[in-house]
């Protein structure tokens, strides 16, 4: 065999393996698809718009019952949203960032959750929200942070009354 046949027969092995690959990722996508539409909460949070099957299994798989949170600002603290305060006597600072201390996927999957509400106005609220926030003169990240902060608000709502988001 030569060096060149014994590449194509490489390649073809390498195509046959990412082949089956896709296959198994697409039927364990399927088998999540599934699993998720069993539960309330996943439907609930599917309810708001810019959020799709993948983001809401996340935000349920990482929240867990929401129960456990007493008040929607622990839900947004746990995320690591929340702003960190920098104080010393008399001292304020003016720029605060995030914690971060939180989950870092729930907080991802709140920032592309808004980011997938605000793109083709898929959420007026939220797109409301964001420009109000903008027209206070925040900056656009600023602005996206505070959206999760709402966003989270309403998540919280909804699973708390276990009825869907009204747009």
């Amino acid at each position: 065999m030569s060096a060149n046949t014994s590449h194509i027969v490489s390649l073809k092995m390498y195509i046959e393996f990412l082949l089956q690959y896709q296959r198994q990722l697409s039927k364990l996508l399927e088998e999540i698809d599934a699993l998720a539409d069993e539960f309330e909460d996943y439907k609930i949070i599917r309810s708001i718009p810019g959020i799709g099957g993948k983001i809401a299994a996340t935000i349920i798989s990482e929240i867990g019952e929401i129960n456990q949170f007493t008040h929607p600002k622990k839900l947004v603290a746990y995320a690591g949203i929340d702003p960190s305060v920098h104080e010393s006597g008399k001292f304020k600072a003016t720029i605060n960032r995030i914690t971060k201390r939180g989950s870092s996927r729930l907080r991802q999957s709140l920032y592309t959750a808004v980011q997938c509400g605000l793109t083709k106005d898929r959420n007026p609220k939220l797109r409301t929200y964001y420009n109000k926030k903008r027209e206070e003169g925040k900056p656009h990240k600023v602005a996206i942070i505070a959206c999760a902060n709402k966003l989270i608000h309403w998540i919280y709502a909804i699973l708390k009354r276990k009825e869907a988001f009204k747009v």
